[in-house]
């Protein structure tokens, strides 16, 4: 199975954490292909510290609920605070974006992450590392979410 998670961070050193983050997810399986690392304005909620995003694509044999189980560890092990807010300043967010092209939906899971065609912060790393990738739910490219997507933030390639 291929897993696609998004990393963000704005607080601290926001690209070692990602890069972190990232190390210590590879215990989910090989990472497949990376993107670039993006910085980007907050998203949902006002704050003077941008984010930096990445994607990663990886190989595992984990479930979908594994794989969140990890992400949820990690983002523990490098400080993340959960809160009421759903939107907030943060050292760490790992996302999982799709699992394959399951549609999963539980209580605790959602596959494909809802908000993917609103966001240019994922959709430019994802058109970068998975241009081609046909949406489960609607049926269309990510290169053609990332041309339709109506977020006008910005997001500036920092490396890559």
């Amino acid at each position: 199975m291929e897993v696609t998670l998004i990393f963000g961070s704005n607080m601290g050193d926001r690209k070692a954490v990602i890069q972190e983050a990232m190390r210590l997810m590879e215990e989910i399986g090989k990472i497949r292909s990376i993107s670039s690392l993006y910085e980007t304005a907050p998203w949902g909620f006002e704050s003077p510290d941008t984010f930096y995003n990445q994607a990663a694509l990886y190989s595992t044999c984990l479930s979908a609920e594994n794989v969140l189980k990890k992400c949820m560890e990690t983002e523990k092990i490098l400080g993340r605070k959960r809160t009421s807010s759903r939107y907030c300043s943060r050292t760490i967010d790992i996302d999982i974006l799709f699992y394959d092209s399951c549609i999963i939906h539980t209580p605790d899971l959602v596959i494909p992450h809802p908000r993917i065609t609103e966001r240019n912060f994922v959709l430019t790393p994802l058109n970068e590392i998975i241009p081609d990738f046909i949406h489960p739910l609607t049926g269309k490219k990510i290169s053609e979410h990332f041309a339709e997507c109506p977020d006008s933030l910005l997001v500036l390639k920092r490396e890559g």
